[in-house]
């Protein structure tokens, strides 16, 4: 994004997703990530406005698959199937990649209407739908009796933004609930 390979996250999304997989406890903050000893790699294809093209996910995927990764966190979603994305998807489970993906915010059965990229029939994708602190399925949470895997913690989720080094918010999504897979997924 922006002709440059700084990924710098001036949408806010990002950095609270990385702080949920890998932040590491640090000046008693209550904040603490799911794997706080895992390698992070920023890969940026969304603009400012939280926008972007699926043929500039395929290069941070290729390319984050060419530089060692082995668990990519995707929260993000929407539009049209892609053939390029699926090839791109294909070829990183053909790598051994695991792909975590988020299942949406739209209150939509993902099998009767499919969500992208997490509703692509691939094995490495993990599709992940959101619940509550009482282990209820989120309101707004797109969920499928079989495009969707799983559903984890994403109602008021507690991570750090790119603010300040001291800034901290909640957020609630299947952005979210994707990073705790991530995590865990990391861990194993």
């Amino acid at each position: 994004m922006n002709g440059d390979s700084d990924p710098f996250d001036d949408h806010y999304h990002g950095t609270h997703c990385a702080g949920t997989i890998g932040a590491a406890a640090n000046d008693g903050n209550p904040h603490v990530g799911v794997a706080w000893q895992v390698q992070i790699m920023a890969c940026k294809f969304l603009n400012a406005d939280g926008y972007g093209y699926f043929s500039d996910a395929v290069t941070c995927i290729d390319w984050a698959v060419s530089k060692g990764a082995k668990v990519l966190s995707n929260s993000w979603g929407g539009g049209g199937p892609s053939t390029a994305l699926y090839d791109s998807i294909a070829a990183a489970r053909d790598n051994g990649v695991i792909f975590i993906a988020a299942a949406g915010n739209d209150d939509e059965d993902t099998d009767a209407n499919p969500h992208y990229p997490s509703s692509y029939n691939l094995a490495n994708i993990i599709s992940v739908a959101a619940m509550d602190r009482s282990g209820n399925l989120a309101s707004w949470s797109n969920y499928g009796a079989t495009s969707v895997d799983l559903a984890a913690p994403g109602v008021t989720i507690y991570s750090c933004t790119a603010g300040s080094n001291s800034s901290y918010a909640n957020f609630s999504g299947t952005s979210m609930a994707c990073p705790h897979v991530a995590g865990v997924s990391v861990l194993l």
